[in-house]
């Protein structure tokens, strides 16, 4: 290859595969960000995209099916128990017996049971609406990724575009006796990097936003989106302080209704009574003529067992609620701590890295004139331009790590039921 480089027709043979090389990349950074989508190209704001991850996204689809269970237990529990016809034919008089079974819904078991089936209700709501908060979070970070692999894609790709640029200015230098073969061949080198690093970043991008549409429901087989808002820094305020937030409030109503279960299964030591009314006709003797009227009550007696099995695992319910709750508490109060620090730490590293911006890309631009004129060495050149690149490509991931750092902030911080 060095061979090559030092024949003019080798020369001009590496100079074409570099430049193709470098032009393709760009095509394909381009293609990737723009082209492929462009059959059924949709922009998607921020909001639309956790609009449609809460509408139809994968994960709520078990949720939504537990509060349905839930609603549904609660109609169970206020349901009053149907009666039982028994017939009996006997040989002794009189012959036929009809007696009507009538449950009887005592107080202490009624009550109880639907408080407990209406606190498990709310339990599940509240699951549901921390399952939201959950899928607002995953919509928000995968958006906020998807414009941080944009926004390297773009910038690997101007910075294939400059490199091809600075390739050429070093062809000319050496035809004009300013530079050497050395030179040509570093700056092609470094073109064919920036090229991969193009295509890999290209890649990244397309993928961050079939990662997004999986998120929103959507197919992810082909990239059907576009996005529509920018990669901003979050507001410096932050997300407002609330109570208690939703983690513990979900696991202080499981706490409820697992007490309101053990009371039922308490009270169910003395099992409900029922009501039994009937009927004894047809005497062969006719010493019983007509309907005899029949009237009883039956109580189930607590012998053989006394509800222990059910009390026990209630009881144990309860307290496995409880320790649930505390440690709930603590793990909130960690992770709001820990969001809010991330968000300062990410919030204060983007703004130092956009002072530096408007330096190194000044450097950049700089040392690029001065090589025009022969005044820099080539690698002094590349050395200001990954600087330059660098300090922009960390600015794009500290925007990024603050933006998903304050959704993070406002998921852990969520205090009721209609924030989601």
């Amino acid at each position: 290859m060095a061979e090559a480089i030092r024949t003019p027709s080798g020369d001009t043979m590496m100079i074409r595969q570099w430049r193709a090389v470098v032009l393709v990349s760009a095509a394909s950074v381009a293609a990737a960000i723009a082209a492929e989508p462009a059959a059924a190209q949709q922009p998607v704001t921020r909001e639309q995209a956790v609009a449609a991850a809460l509408d139809r996204g994968p994960r709520l689809t078990l949720a939504r099916t537990d509060t349905a269970v839930a609603t549904a237990l609660i109609r169970t529990a206020r349901a009053w128990e149907n009666p039982a016809l028994s017939a009996e034919y006997t040989k002794s008089t009189p012959q036929i017996h009809a007696i009507l079974d009538v449950p009887i819904d005592v107080p202490w078991l009624r009550g109880p049971r639907i408080s407990a089936a209406r606190l498990a209700d709310s339990a599940t709501r509240y699951s549901f609406a921390l399952e939201r908060a959950a899928v607002r979070l995953d919509a928000e970070a995968a958006y906020v990724r998807a414009l941080a692999a944009q926004a390297h894609a773009r910038l690997s790709r101007r910075t294939a575009e400059d490199a091809d640029s600075l390739h050429q200015m070093a062809i000319v230098r050496r035809e004009a006796g300013d530079a050497g073969d050395l030179e040509v061949e570093l700056a092609a080198v470094v073109a064919g990097q920036v090229a991969n690093a193009a295509e890999d970043d290209s890649v990244a991008a397309v993928a961050a936003l079939l990662d997004l549409q999986m998120v929103m429901g959507m197919r992810g087989d082909s990239v059907f989106i576009t996005l529509a808002d920018t990669l901003a820094l979050p507001d410096e305020s932050g997300p407002p302080a609330g109570g208690t937030t939703l983690a513990v409030a979900t696991a202080a109503v499981a706490l409820q209704s697992s007490e309101a279960a053990l009371t039922l299964e308490q009270n169910r030591v003395f099992a409900a009574p029922s009501l039994q009314l009937g009927f004894e006709t047809h005497d062969p003797s006719g010493s019983e003529p007509g309907f005899l009227p029949v009237i009883g009550l039956s109580l189930p007696l607590p012998l053989f067992n006394a509800n222990g099995g059910a009390k026990a695992l209630a009881a144990a319910s309860r307290d496995r609620a409880q320790a649930e709750l505390e440690l709930t508490r603590r793990e909130s109060d960690a992770a709001v701590a820990r969001a809010s620090r991330e968000r300062t730490i990410a919030l204060a590293k983007a703004r130092r890295d956009a002072r530096l911006l408007a330096g190194a890309d000044r450097v950049a631009t700089l040392s690029l004139e001065a090589y025009r004129e022969g005044a820099v060495a080539l690698p002094a050149v590349l050395e200001a331009n990954r600087a330059a690149r660098e300090a922009l490509a960390r600015y794009v991931d500290e925007v990024a790590a603050a933006a998903i750092a304050d959704a993070a902030l406002r998921f852990v911080t969520v205090s009721s039921l209609e924030q989601p």
